[in-house]
């Protein structure tokens, strides 16, 4: 008993304590006598405990609220994270949907003006080297493309198919080293030749074997002139960003900005070939005919 007594005194001295005014109200009633010093020290020492307790409580019952806010307050933020995130994913196939649809309608709308057998192909393929600039199309000898046919897309050339299978073909760009092909200036009709340099670093095409009394302006409008028998005259081809000031010699050149970004392709229209026209067979002068024919002869 004692060892009990010992062991939990501090608790039965609070207990005392505590429960000593308890009885002391409850056995004097409410026109008891005045409280003695003793009564007094132990009232004010309850009631310190008291507040103690109740600001311990309250404090924990505080906190475990604002926990449990925060708690609520992340999981809610990172719904409205993810749901962002969600959106901005879906914005963005839309705008790819919605971009690839105004290129498709733009190159069916170059189709309907322009009657023939264009085929509307979508890239497949890129080379990842520097030496050779062409790209793969998903359409080909069943599709009727073959080669030599020119590749465009609405804002101008790309380039022309250099090969073609069954299912699909290759399309040299006009950035690519070996490219050539008439060109003329929209404005002042001079002709040259636009040659592609290759490379990663410069996509600019070269301005060949233009005359040197021709009129040629540094952003001057540079299309096809249809003389190299793959593309039809009038397609834009870029704008001259540099021309030589004459000199001496027949021919000058200069450098074009290519109408269209080859590295940017993704949906181009492969056109028919172009026809090449045939010389017309010579004539020989209309003779007067044998002598006492009287008529003309065969030319």
């Amino acid at each position: 008993m004692l060892s009990l007594i010992k062991r939990y005194r501090d608790l039965i001295l609070v207990a005392g304590l505590l429960l000593f005014p308890f009885f002391t109200f409850v056995t004097r009633g409410p026109n008891g006598r005045e409280p003695y010093l003793v009564d007094k020290g132990v009232l004010a020492v309850s009631g310190h405990v008291e507040r103690a307790f109740a600001w311990v409580l309250d404090g924990t019952v505080s906190v475990w609220r604002g926990y449990a806010a925060l708690r609520g307050v992340e999981a809610e933020n990172r719904a409205l994270r993810e749901e962002n995130q969600a959106l901005k994913a879906r914005a963005l196939v839309q705008d790819g949907l919605r971009g690839e649809n105004e290129r498709l309608r733009a190159l069916m709308a170059y189709a309907d003006k322009n009657q023939g057998h264009e085929v509307v192909a979508r890239v497949v393929g890129v080379d990842p080297s520097s030496t050779r600039h062409f790209v793969r199309i998903d359409r080909g000898e069943s599709d009727g493309v073959t080669a030599g046919m020119a590749v465009i897309t609405p804002d101008g050339v790309a380039g022309y198919v250099e090969r073609a299978t069954s299912g699909w073909a290759d399309v040299i760009l006009i950035t690519d080293a070996t490219h050539r092909m008439g060109v003329r200036d929209e404005h002042t009709h001079a002709r040259a030749i636009a040659a592609g340099i290759g490379g990663k670093a410069d996509l600019e095409l070269r301005l060949d074997y233009a005359l040197r009394k021709d009129d040629l302006t540094e952003g001057d409008v540079i299309v096809t002139s249809g003389t190299d028998g793959v593309y039809p005259a009038g397609l834009r081809v870029g704008t001259l960003s540099r021309v030589e000031q004459r000199g001496s010699g027949m021919f000058r050149a200069g450098s074009i900005h290519p109408a269209v970004d080859p590295s940017k392709l993704e949906e181009v229209l492969v056109l028919p070939k172009v026809p090449v026209p045939l010389p017309a067979p010579a004539k020989e002068p209309q003779g007067t005919g044998a002598p006492g024919t009287g008529g003309a002869g065969v030319p």
